[in-house]
Formats: structure tokens, C-alpha cells, sequence
């Protein structure tokens, strides 16, 4: 192996026509090599770049060595560059108007033929590309992904940091604490019958970083959650997980804004205007039937209630008086619709569970429907205004209790634009949506569980409620919205020992449960915990959106499957009987 290989000099993706006559040593792998009978071009790629490299006869070895280069060989070249032909300039590439002319080569390793040609828009399935990862990442599209992600990280520490935030990393192996999602669970060789667990978020450490007097923490760390996966979703994740002491609510939204402002800066390169909107939980589910609506585009949701009551379409009224939500959405230019397109919906309504879907269309300023019977002309004409429909829309309206209303029009919503083209892919909506439930029944365990997590602080407004309505009871808790994905939650934290024990007993957490699990925090407490609070960043959900990307296994190195399967090494995978009986485990047949 000659001494070449430590004296690159350039990258592929560096050199231009003021380079033209330097000599230079480049390294990479063949992308392609192309041979026009008499010279050889091959298109040498390392991650910067692509330079063209040419190989001629007269240099009668090197040429011998280019004859025999295949795709994805790894080598090294020296030579001098030399501008281009102007008939043979390539505008495309960042170093199209220059080649280096070979007077050394030397293949550094040889490569089979890969499973898929290694190009942005090659046709192979994501299982491939998977069991296929380092290869799948010499593609420039997911390394800008990746690299992206790096920038967002970069960004994220020197943001923090230049606002006197600690990076602080906290334990790996954690107490099981099941409050949520399943735990990922490690047993331990030394203490056998005893199980770590890998941390769902670090809550419990970032509150006791605030007791420890912390008073501004930070940290990229990964989280582990066993639960059913999705594009969105992976068993382990990356959050930026971050916490403040003696702030409110206002204190974290401003904070974040301006960490927003220098992500969309220096990544999108988008001005953020602020503040960025807010809305309640409440709003956002009447209007959109979400708590993370996509404000790229409208089709928000208009209740009918009053206007309904008492016409003579039975359904309409039989809702309104058994307590439900008779709402609607209007779809621009969808009168269109054909019969078959209209029940389509119909069908899409009920298999979402709605009892069904009345679609009108809207011409002549009136209803062009066989229900106009049914309602006289003023208020058909009173629902088309409350609507804001016009001539040529189309008003799709379901009638059922309120949150089966929402939620089949939240989703008819989103289906309807994606369908006719309604969003906007270079845009960005951010919203916060605020004043969450503090509460929620689970019916299988009949009881209450935290809508949040159990350290989330009740609105101070409704504390008289804990006790006499606990479902009623808001949280001091808020997520940031980007584009109809959660990126960010968070909450102001309880931090008062008596308060917390409340909690734990709206839980139905016995004292005693409760001080097993978390009575390392419940001490704490009473030794002096300030007011704190924070959010957590879904960092591959924003490194996701960012790239233009819809799934995050397109931003994470080595992910997993849908089914928690890693594809290139394997895992999860059996282990032998000697490990199981030093970790004292035994596995059920």
C-alpha cells in the first residue's frame, strides 16, 4: 500500500476551474466508469461530491487500471486538473467544469456488485435498503439527511449553551417505573430476579437536577418505549430533552420560539415571524378534530347545533338532542364529486365510526340536494353562509356525539386535502396547543391515568376541581405543533411533596406503590425543590420534517422496522442458555 494514502488533498466535491493545473490526490468510490473507446471517464464519489476523472491511453498502466474499474471500487487517484471543454461542461455538479487528468491510481479495495444501484431515485424496497444500511447511506439523499441532523444538533448545543444551559447526561439503566408506554427491561447478572429499565424520557432526573439547584439543564439523549411502531415512531428515539427553574409557562414558550427561529433560519432558511399562534386543546379538537392540527391548509370544522335543532331531518335533530355535535367542513370545487366519490366518503365515515356522512353540494346559492325538503330555504341558506361555502363547494357533515364528530371530520379533513392537493409541502405552520386535560379515564383499568405524566401540574384555576371533577381539571401542560406532527411537549411540573401525593391518589397510586416507584423524588421534594418546569423535543420527528422527509427511519442512521426488527445485523436475537443462567432468566416455552 503506497504512502498516496495519506495525503489526499482535496475531497470530490471541492475542486473548480481556479484549481485548474494544481495536482491533486483524490479518494473515493467509482460511481460509474464509462468507456468512450480511446478514454476512460470514471465518476469518482466520496460525500462532498462527485469529480470526473479521466484515464488516457497514453498513460499506458493507469489506463490498464481504469479498464478494470467497476462500481463502487475504493480508490486512490493523483493527478492535475484540468478545465473542461466548454461543449463539455456539467452544470449540474459543483465541480462540472473541471476533471483531473490520472497519472497514478490505486485501487485501495474491490466491491461486489451492490444489491441496488447506489442513486437518489433508485426503485428498491425499504426492507433492502435496510438490510443493506451502509450502502443505503452512500446515497447523497440520505446523507444531506443525516448531515442535516448533525446541523440540528450542532445548533441545538450552541444554542443552549449561549443561554447558560448545562448539558448534563443521565443514567442508561433506570428503576422500572410502568406508567405509559411498556418499559424496555435489562436484567441484572448481580442481583438476579432484578430488572433495570432503559429510560422512557429522563423526567424523574431532570426534576432532581432542578432540586440539585441546576437551575438550566439540557441534554441530546436517546429514550427507549415498547410500544406499536410507526412511521413516525421507533423503540429507541432521540429527544432534546430540556429544564428550567423559577419560570412559568411563557418563560418555556419564549425560549423555544427562539430556538425555532434559529432552527428555520439556518435550516430552511425561513424567516419565523412570532409569536407563534397558540390555541387550546379544546379549540383545536372543535375545530379540527386534533390536538395537532395542520394549519397548512383550512377546512376547519363549523358546528350546526342551533341552526338544526329544529328542522325536519330527524337525525339532525335526534343528535342535537341527545346531547351530540351535528358539524361540517366545506371543501372548495368538490361538487364535482361524482356519486361513487360521495360514497366513498360515506363509507370512509362509517369504517371511521361515524353512523354515517350527509354530503350537499353547494350551486345556484343554494343546497343542490334531495334533503332540501327536509330544511326550509332560510336556513339551508344560513348553514351555506355560517360555513363561508360558495357556488361548486361541497359540505360534508356528520351528526353523532362530539367526539366521534370530531374525529371522523378531523380525519375526512386531512384525507380530503392530501386528495385535492390542499397542502403546501414547502410550508411550515407551527402551533402550540395549550391547556391540555390533566386527566383521562381508562376504561380497561377504570381509573384515572395521566394525560401527560403524573409530575404534571394542574392548572391553578382549577385546582378546587381535583377531587369533585377530576376529568374537568386542566394541565399546565402544551405541545408544539409543526405541519400536523407533535414535535415538542411539555409541562410545568408539580414540585410540592403533598401535591404530588394528591396526584398519585387521583391516580388510584397507593401510598405505598407510589413511594416504591418514585420515593427518591417524593424525598427530594422536601428538601427545597424550586418551581420547574420544561419540554421535550422529538428530535428524528423534527430532523424528519425538516428534510422533507415521511418517515424518520429516512433521518436515523440504523433504525429499526415497523416490527422493532433490525434487518442488517439481525436483532433482536436468541442468546445462549450460559448467558441466560448468569442473568438468572428462564425463558417460558
Amino acid at each position: 500500500m503506497s504512502t498516496m494514502l495519506l495525503d489526499r488533498s482535496h475531497t470530490c466535491g471541492e475542486l473548480r476551474k481556479e484549481n485548474d493545473g494544481e495536482k491533486v490526490i483524490l479518494m473515493g468510490w467509482v460511481d460509474r466508469q464509462r468507456d468512450h473507446g480511446g478514454i476512460i471517464f470514471i465518476d469518482l464519489r466520496d460525500r462532498y461530491g462527485i469529480t470526473q476523472v479521466v484515464f488516457n491511453p497514453s498513460a499506458k498502466n493507469v489506463y490498464a487500471t481504469g479498464k478494470t474499474l467497476r462500481g463502487e471500487f475504493v480508490i486512490a487517484v493523483k493527478g492535475f486538473v484540468e478545465k473542461r471543454p466548454d461543449d463539455m461542461l456539467n452544470d449540474s455538479l459543483a465541480t462540472g467544469h473541471i476533471e483531473v487528468v490520472a497519472e497514478e491510481v490505486e485501487i485501495l479495495n474491490v466491491a461486489k456488485t451492490p444489491p441496488f444501484e447506489i442513486a437518489d431515485n433508485v426503485d428498491v424496497s425499504e426492507e433492502i435498503r435496510l438490510k443493506y444500511r451502509y450502502l443505503d447511506m452512500r446515497r447523497t439523499a440520505m446523507q444531506r439527511n443525516l448531515i442535516l441532523r448533525h446541523r440540528m444538533a450542532q445548533i441545538t448545543r450552541q444554542f443552549f449553551d449561549e443561554n447558560s444551559f448545562i448539558e448534563i447526561e443521565t443514567p442508561m439503566l433506570m428503576r422500572s417505573t410502568p406508567e405509559g408506554a411498556r418499559d424496555y427491561l435489562v436484567p441484572s447478572r448481580v442481583h438476579h430476579g432484578k430488572f433495570y429499565a432503559l429510560p422512557q424520557s429522563p423526567q424523574t432526573y431532570k426534576q432532581l437536577l432542578m432540586v440539585a439547584g441546576f437551575d438550566r439543564y439540557f441534554q441530546i439523549v436517546k429514550c427507549f418505549r415498547d410500544e406499536d411502531l410507526r412511521a413516525d415512531r421507533q423503540p429507541e428515539f432521540t429527544q432534546i430533552d430540556v429544564e428550567m427553574s423559577f419560570v412559568n409557562q411563557e418563560h418555556i414558550f419564549r425560549l423555544v420560539e427562539e430556538l425555532m427561529v434559529r432552527y428555520m433560519d439556518e435550516i430552511l432558511g425561513i424567516k419565523l415571524e412570532l409569536p407563534i399562534q397558540r390555541m387550546t386543546y379544546a379549540k383545536a379538537m372543535e375545530l379540527y378534530g386534533s390536538d395537532k392540527p395542520d394549519l397548512r391548509f383550512g377546512l376547519a370544522m363549523v358546528e350546526l347545533n342551533d341552526l338544526v335543532e329544529s328542522c325536519d331531518f330527524r337525525v339532525f335533530v335526534d343528535c342535537v338532542k341527545n346531547g351530540g355535535a351535528v358539524k361540517g367542513i366545506s371543501v372548495p370545487g368538490a361538487a364535482k364529486y361524482s356519486r361513487k366519490q360521495q360514497d366513498d366518503l360515506i363509507e370512509l365515515a362509517k369504517q371511521l365510526g361515524a353512523k354515517g356522512l350527509v354530503p350537499v353540494k353547494v350551486g345556484d346559492n343554494d343546497w343542490q340536494s334531495n334533503l332540501n325538503k327536509f330544511f326550509d330555504e332560510d336556513t339551508r341558506k344560513q348553514i351555506i353562509d355560517r360555513m363561508q361555502a360558495s357556488n361548486g363547494d361541497l359540505l360534508l357533515i356528520v351528526a353523532d356525539n362530539r367526539e366521534m364528530t370530531n374525529e371522523v371530520l378531523g380525519n375526512l379533513r386531512l384525507k380530503i386535502a392530501q386528495d385535492e392537493g390542499l397542502i403546501k409541502e414547502d410550508n411550515f405552520a407551527l402551533l402550540w396547543v395549550t391547556d391540555f386535560p390533566l386527566l383521562e379515564f381508562d376504561t380497561e383499568e377504570e381509573r384515572y391515568v395521566a394525560r401527560h405524566h403524573p409530575f404534571t401540574s394542574p392548572s391553578d384555576e382549577d385546582l378546587h376541581l381535583l377531587e369533585s371533577a377530576p376529568g374537568d381539571v386542566r394541565a399546565k401542560a402544551y405541545d408544539l405543533v409543526l405541519n400536523g406532527t407533535e414535535i415538542a411537549g411539555g409541562s410545568i411540573r408539580i414540585f410540592k411533596k403533598d401535591m404530588q401525593q394528591k396526584m398519585f391518589k387521583l391516580l388510584n397510586i397507593s401510598d405505598e406503590e407510589a413511594y416504591s416507584k418514585f420515593g427518591f423524588l417524593m424525598d427530594a421534594f422536601e428538601y427545597g425543590a424550586p418551581p420547574h418546569g420544561g419540554i421535550a423535543f422529538g428530535f428524528d420527528r423534527m430532523a424528519m420534517l425538516f428534510a422533507g422527509r415521511k418517515s424518520i427511519r429516512d433521518v436515523i442512521a440504523f433504525p429499526k422496522t415497523s416490527s422493532a426488527i433490525s434487518l442488517m445485523d439481525g436483532a433482536p436475537s436468541p442468546v445462549g442458555s450460559k448467558q441466560l443462567k448468569e442473568l438468572g432468566v428462564k425463558l417460558a416455552r
